[in-house]
């Protein structure tokens, strides 16, 4: 084998390990990418669930308030009727 063959053969097979070391490494990246794409996905649910669980707890504290005001309108309701009526017995 002449000498010229045995370089060609070599700058060859160095070629095709660096392509292959190329291709290599975008399949790590590209996998990488896609960990890090489905990591934000999962922290993206979870943020929209603590807003959806915050939310809950909010409508779940307007409607405390909104029973705690209505039985107070009805405790003024009610005191409003009983002086009305000590009004009427007095005259």
């Amino acid at each position: 084998m002449s000498t010229v063959a045995i370089i060609v053969l070599v700058v060859a097979v160095l070629i095709v390990i660096a392509i292959v070391a190329a291709m290599s490494r975008r399949v790590r990246e590209r996998r990488e990418i896609g960990h890090a794409q489905v990591e934000a996905q999962h922290e993206d649910v979870g943020h929209h669930r603590e807003r959806a669980e915050q939310r809950r707890n909010e409508a779940a504290l307007s409607e405390e308030r909104a029973r705690r005001a209505a039985a107070e309108a009805e405790l003024n309701e009610r005191q409003a009727n009983e002086r009305a009526q000590e009004l009427q017995n007095r005259d």
